[in-house]
């Protein structure tokens, strides 16, 4: 059951056939390059992208813009400790901004840090400070038609290959990503958590939780794991982000807000690293790079995000676009995670290897056939790995509806038709940061 209606709408159109395909191959096939208004239903990411609710437009108005203690940070740092268990918040503009002040903290050259799957902007801080980004997915977790309640788990085996290869004292820190966005957003469990705040403290290394998504992956632990049928979402939620020495978050995601993150933690000694870093590169600790009222909308968005009825509405959306999709065959990583709905590029086009970048040909089909974003999670946005080729069509927070998901279903059964005669795609220009290419990098078809 829906337990939102709207209050405000935004007019779209779908360009005709022409005009896409002549806005694609301007955008050098890359579609963060396309304006959004050339977009009909923008799937791109979920980040930032969603609808606030009418109490956080509201928050706007007491927004204090006081350079230093502001009230609204109050606010902030109350939300925080009341959802998330931890008293000291250092903001920032953006949760990549929250990952510069942790990580250009807690690593150094040389050092490796672990996570149970690096998303893009973490493996790209990491790699900017000198050190190693190291992966320790569970086997099951690239394998887009393998089952499991928590494909997102951190592999305890793996971490402690890394240990023994390496040595504890390369590695300062241990991260867990929930949900977990590389690994088709599947959910994390408290367990898993549990051992793996036990595992970095054997090895006296700092655990932090990417908290993104810490809602939709407390919801998953109330339906998946033993011993929590009868638990709400709040509840599960503080019991698993509290397992962290710190978090770091985006408030694009589970903050329910257009702007901010943070950085929080219980360990006033890092805390107060974290403010020194923060003040050089995001602003004074009590705005760090947000305006008052931004910190007041995200302050309200991460109480709202726990409320019963929240999730079960965010999670059946995800679950009726991917019924949608299967109902049209096209192949869809099992089981549905949180926040988006993840379709397998190699097996749409198993005649494209994988340095033909399947997953991005995939992209530009979908925007080509009904001018559908979505955003490509395999060979080409992750460079050097293996990663399957996955595309990835992230849902905004109450903003699509039925119909939306329908032309969606509907243009990936299209594109699908056509697969037989789609060629590959191959590098024109590309950023000295491989690690940040697909925001920036242009493509072409495949010669020859």
């Amino acid at each position: 059951m829906v337990t939102y209606k709207a209050k405000m709408v935004e007019r779209i159109h779908l360009p005709p056939r022409e005009d896409r395909e002549r806005a694609i191959e301007d955008a050098g096939y890359n579609v963060f390059n396309l304006d959004a208004e050339d977009v009909f239903v923008d799937l791109l990411t979920d980040s930032g992208t969603g609808t606030m609710s009418q109490d956080q437009w509201a928050a706007l108005i007491r927004g204090d813009e006081s350079y230093a203690g502001a009230t609204s940070f109050d606010r902030l740092e109350s939300a925080v400790a009341d959802v998330m268990g931890f008293p000291h918040v250092i903001p920032a503009h953006q949760g990549r901004g929250a990952e510069n002040v942790l990580y250009g903290t807690l690593l150094e050259a040389d050092d490796v840090a672990l996570n149970n799957t690096h998303f893009d902007t973490t493996r790209a801080h990491v790699a900017n400070q000198g050190a190693d980004p190291v992966d320790c997915p569970i086997p099951g977790a690239p394998d887009p038609r393998a089952q499991g309640d928590f494909k997102g788990d951190f592999s305890l085996e793996r971490g402690r290959e890394v240990v023994s290869a390496v040595g504890e004292d390369r590695i300062p820190v241990v991260i867990q990503t929930i949900t977990n966005n590389s690994a088709a957003g599947q959910p994390v469990s408290v367990e898993n958590t549990r051992a793996v705040a036990e595992f970095a403290a054997e090895i006296d290394a700092t655990f932090v939780i990417d908290a993104c998504r810490f809602a939709e992956n407390a919801h998953f632990v109330t339906e998946r794991e033993s011993g929590y049928g009868g638990s709400t979402v709040a509840e599960v939620a503080r019991e698993q982000l509290e397992l962290a020495d710190a978090i770091v978050m985006s408030g694009k995601k589970d903050g329910l807000s257009n702007v901010g993150g943070f950085v929080a933690t219980d360990d006033p000694e890092l805390a107060d690293r974290c403010r020194q870093r923060a003040i050089l590169y995001e602003g004074f600790p009590t705005y760090g790079g947000m305006a008052g009222r931004d910190m007041e909308a995200l302050a309200v968005g991460l109480r709202e995000a726990v409320e019963p009825g929240y999730v079960e509405d965010r999670i059946a959306q995800v679950r009726t676009l991917a019924s949608l999709l299967e109902a049209r065959n096209v192949p869809v990583y099992t089981p549905t995670g949180g926040h988006a709905v993840y379709l397998d590029a190699e097996a749409c086009f198993p005649h494209l290897a994988s340095s033909a970048f399947p997953g991005q040909v995939l992209v530009c089909e979908l925007y080509r056939e009904g001018g559908v974003r979505g955003v490509e999670l395999g060979s080409f946005a992750f460079p050097g790995t293996d990663r399957p080729e996955l595309v990835r069509l992230a849902i905004p927070r109450r903003t699509y509806h039925r119909e939306h998901f329908e032309h969606v279903a509907d243009t990936a059964a299209a594109a699908l038709e056509r697969a037989d005669e789609v060629t590959g795609l191959e590098i024109r220009t590309e950023p000295e940061v491989a690690e940040l290419r697909h925001f920036t990098a242009e493509l072409e078809p495949v010669s020859g």
